[in-house]
């Protein structure tokens, strides 16, 4: 049976401008970096998109190497796509990264010209797209001028291939060079991608001054700190866990005793708000209106209702705050 979208999708879901751009996104967008390689089952990857797309969630995020194996990520979306959402195409916010290592040889990861175009060129075959609608570099490459690979996005919009560019993992310093280089060529960079949780706090730490001063959004990656701001780790590590599959990405070493107490303290407040320990993570990386959107990984078809349920209680008192900053000092 053909998909059919759920036609009461958009008044699911309120969304945010990025930046000044026209751009919009929604505040919760689904993240492809786990669950949709060549070893997961497609089904599932499969599900957990058309469920995504009925909840208004219209952003999907990708990068050339997300697997495993590199590359499998976008041939699963690509299939997607052309079985369930390519009618809808229009309707969607597909992104995609280079400059992490994809192939062997010098091109095949930073941030040269000849690797950025390279990498799109086959990101595009693999999603069986014309164009994406985002291009980020994924990471600031210190051995190719920063010029080049500005250039290399600009090129990138003027060919056709990406409606807007974006830049992630770059310090504040380096968003605000490039933010200088893309508006000198008139390219419309909208967006950094940027590890945010209550765990990893470092775009506060000036990042977020240069996007509000350029005028430009934010989308936070592992909101939920990979895991350990749910209360999958509140008392031991599940057989079934990233961490106890040997994941690089989640050790059983990060999983600190000094980590879990303060999960475990945040666990009681979110239920005093009435919260899971997860919805109440997600809220806090979006308060404020600050940033753009946080990016979800999800399993499991039951963790986007639940991710996209923090939606429904995004305020916290300042008495709220001060304790949250309190517990996380």
């Amino acid at each position: 049976m053909n998909y059919l979208a759920d036609e009461q999708r958009y008044t699911k879901m309120a969304y945010h401008q990025t930046g000044k751009s026209g751009l919009k996104l929604p505040p919760i967008s689904l993240g492809l970096w786990h669950n949709f390689g060549g070893v997961d089952t497609f089904e599932n990857s499969r599900a957990l998109s058309r469920h995504a797309f009925d909840l208004g969630i219209t952003h999907f995020d990708l990068a050339n190497n997300y697997g495993p194996p590199a590359g499998s990520a976008e041939e699963t979306f690509g299939q997607i796509m052309k079985k369930d959402l390519h009618p809808y195409r229009d309707e969607l916010i597909i992104a995609t990264k280079a400059g992490y290592r994809m192939w062997d040889g010098p091109y095949g990861e930073r941030g040269s010209r000849k690797s950025m175009l390279s990498s799109l060129d086959q990101s595009l075959k693999r999603l069986g797209l014309d164009y994406v609608d985002i291009y980020y570099s994924h990471r600031f490459d210190a051995e190719t001028p920063l010029e080049e690979t500005m250039g290399a996005l600009d090129q990138t919009v003027r060919q056709g291939k990406a409606l807007y560019v974006g830049v992630s993992n770059y310090n504040a310093e380096q968003t605000e060079k490039a933010a200088n280089i893309l508006k000198s060529l008139g390219t419309p960079f909208v967006i950094h991608q940027v590890h945010y949780s209550m765990f990893e706090r470092k775009l506060e730490q000036g990042l977020q001054d240069v996007l509000a001063q350029e005028g430009i959004g934010s989308i936070a990656y592992s909101p939920l700190a990979r895991g350990l701001l749910t209360d999958r780790y509140l008392e031991n590590i599940p057989a079934d866990s990233r961490a106890a599959g040997g994941s690089v990405f989640l050790r059983p070493e990060d999983i600190t005793e000094e980590k879990i107490a303060k999960s475990r303290r945040l666990n009681v407040m979110a239920q005093e708000r009435g919260q899971s320990l997860a919805q109440m993570a997600l809220a806090w990386v979006l308060r404020k209106g600050r940033v753009t959107s946080a990016l979800i990984g999800a399993s499991k078809v039951q963790q986007l209702d639940d991710n996209v349920a923090a939606l429904n209680q995004l305020h916290f008192t300042e008495d709220e705050s001060a304790l949250i900053d309190q517990i996380l000092a």
